[in-house]
């Protein structure tokens, strides 16, 4: 199945994940996989001769997981390990000082029809795929500004101006507004901005006698149009 996924896709570079439940005595996989076994799948990658990344994964018996990946490390690199651990500070920690574990009488229930019923259905999802995709390429906009839109005061005034230059020109209506003192009457009521006149002082009263003359002059016309008001009742009685 590797080798048709390697053929379809083509990569420069393989990611392998080597999650290690699934050998044999795992507190939560159902399988019955050895050491060996196990790193029967980083040969089978690693002897495709690309770049590869090895990465950790699953794996709920730590003491197995530390062998399995000890050993496949050894794999990745070419070197021989011997099975019996060497001494460390931490060597009671296992009870059988070996690297490798033994499968246990677990049955094997994946039968050689059942294999092959599920390879031919992935070889057909696989035909069903475009053959070597790559990754999609878009094109991305210059960051520089075009030399159309230029400065403008270098353009010869002798020379039309083009279509798109003038579109360019164009504002939309809803753009700008206009002012609130422009147009027939205005939008601005003009009454509400006057300047209220500031009261003055008594000193600024004194320094300005004609403000003076001015209030008395408005005393007198207040006294003059009763006067005139009371004449004309006169004359109507008459």
């Amino acid at each position: 199945v590797m080798s048709k996924v390697m053929e379809m896709f083509q990569p420069s570079a393989v990611v392998l994940q080597c999650g290690s439940d699934s050998l044999s005595g795992d507190r939560l996989g159902c399988f019955n996989l050895t050491i060996k076994g196990h790193a029967k799948c980083v040969e089978f990658v690693k002897s495709f001769n690309l770049p590869m990344l090895m990465l950790g994964g699953g794996g709920y018996t730590i003491r197995n997981v530390a062998r399995c990946w000890t050993y496949e490390t050894a794999v990745a690199l070419d070197t021989e390990i011997p099975n019996e651990l060497p001494y460390n500070d931490y060597l009671n920690t296992w009870t059988r000082f070996k690297l490798h574990i033994s499968p246990s009488n677990m049955t094997n229930q994946n039968t050689n029809e059942y294999l092959e019923k599920i390879k031919q259905r992935l070889f057909e999802t696989l035909r069903m795929l475009p053959h070597a995709p790559g990754v999609q390429m878009q094109a991305i906009p210059e960051d520089a500004i075009p030399e159309e839109s230029g400065d403008e005061d270098e353009d010869d005034p002798d020379k039309r101006i083009s279509i798109c230059s003038s579109d360019k020109r164009i504002a939309c209506e809803e753009e700008f507004s206009d002012s609130e003192e422009e147009g027939e009457g205005g939008r601005k009521n003009s009454s509400n901005f006057k300047k209220a006149k500031r009261v003055k002082t008594e000193d600024e009263k004194e320094k300005d006698p004609e403000e003076k003359k001015e209030v008395t002059e408005e005393e007198k016309t207040k006294e003059e149009k009763p006067e005139a008001k009371g004449v004309k009742e006169e004359v109507k009685l008459a």
